[in-house]
């Protein structure tokens, strides 16, 4: 098995012009995906934390709510834990744990574990469109937006 550095290009890989893609400057990898719930968190006081930002997930935080006993007993608890490892921030709150992701609506939800597969599987947030009216291709960063918005 012949083993080469990611950005390593063979000679006869390279285009006409003589250029590599390793000449190329490498994109920034976003690690964080700041978002806006579409009901929000309502704390024990009545205050509603909307605005929050997620991390793309390692393979640990996949691998350790595995071993956590609530998960064994019931797996959908997978969720709610791994939610919990990955948001970062959460309106004011200091601390965001698995008790903050259990009593959130269930759409706020829904709408996390959509954000979490986006980042973490496809890597982006943003989606390709057509405009229905004119047939025009654009792309859209769908992370956050109040309801409604894009």
């Amino acid at each position: 098995m012949r083993r080469t550095h990611p950005g390593a290009v063979l000679a006869e890989e390279r285009p006409a012009n003589g250029h590599s893609p390793a000449d190329r400057p490498d994109p920034v990898l976003r690690t964080e995906f700041d978002f806006e719930l579409p009901r929000g968190f309502v704390d024990a006081d009545g205050v509603v934390h909307r605005s929050g930002t997620m991390r793309l997930a390692t393979a640990r935080d996949e691998l350790l709510p595995l071993y956590d006993a609530r998960v064994q007993e019931n797996a959908a608890f997978t969720t709610v834990v791994l939610l919990a490892r990955v948001i970062t921030r959460l309106g004011t709150l200091s601390r965001i744990d698995a008790q903050v992701v259990e009593n959130m609506f269930a759409s706020d939800v829904a709408f996390l574990q959509d954000l979490y597969r986006r980042v973490n599987s496809e890597g982006h947030t943003r989606a390709g469109v057509t405009c229905p009216s004119c047939q025009h291709p654009f792309t859209v960063d769908i992370a956050g937006g109040r309801l409604g918005e894009s």
